[in-house]
């Protein structure tokens, strides 16, 4: 039974599994990407955003910690400078990025390349604007009243007189508007029987020429006879 054994079986001792993933996280801070197997690479993920957050707090305590780990005062020294100036404040986390590769040949162990995320935090989005109500026919209706107001030079609060003149103007257009449609109407069909009456002229003018060629050909055929 594997009581209080976290972490993967790596195929290797305790004091081994410590060095190897040592080597790891040292290669990885010091070059930003390495190439390993994929489930070294998961182990030694939690090292590896533990050491960047000791950088974060940037105290005494933290950088002792950070050299205990990693047993190398100049590289510990870098990690501390370039996360003060910059680096990885803006992130609360996933400091690392896997990417698979594929199979290795010969033992078909799974690849991949491991690496420091250093691009900034892309910005929230802006919040969208609110939609804008839509307007109620009453509201519609008030507003479109109060411009034929202001249109007829009326007053902004008007009395019961002013209301009822534009109600009026309101009906006057209306009856026009319908007058002119009817007009509209009545001149569509004039343009149709007049092409109708054309028609049916051309069609009786073709017939009566049709008729005289007939009759001249009976004339020409009775000439001939005597």
């Amino acid at each position: 039974m594997r009581h209080n054994k976290k972490g993967r079986k790596l195929g290797t001792d305790w004091s081994h599994t410590k060095a190897m993933k040592r080597s790891l996280v040292t290669a990885l801070f010091l070059n930003d990407r390495i190439k390993t197997v994929e489930s070294r690479a998961k182990e030694i993920r939690p090292d590896v955003d533990k050491i960047i957050t000791w950088a974060k707090r940037g105290d005494l305590h933290s950088r002792r910690l950070a050299i205990a780990y990693l047993n190398d005062k100049e590289l510990v020294r870098e990690i501390f400078e370039k996360v003060s100036q910059g680096l990885f404040q803006d992130r609360q986390g996933g400091y690392t990025r896997i990417m698979k590769l594929g199979n290795r040949k010969g033992d078909n162990a799974p690849m991949v390349i491991m690496e420091l995320v250093t691009e900034p935090v892309a910005g929230k989005k802006a919040a969208a604007a609110p939609a804008k109500k839509k307007a109620t026919p009453k509201k519609v209706a008030a507003k479109k009243s109060e411009q034929v107001a202001e249109d007829l030079g009326f007053e902004e609060d008007g009395t019961k007189e002013q209301l009822e003149a534009v109600d009026a103007a309101e009906e006057a257009k209306a009856e026009t508007a319908e007058e002119f449609r009817e007009a509209v109407e009545a001149s569509s069909e004039a343009e149709a029987g007049k092409e109708a009456a054309e028609e049916a002229e051309a069609a009786a003018a073709k017939e009566a020429e049709t008729v005289d060629a007939e009759k001249i050909e009976e004339e020409k055929a009775d000439v001939k006879g005597e």
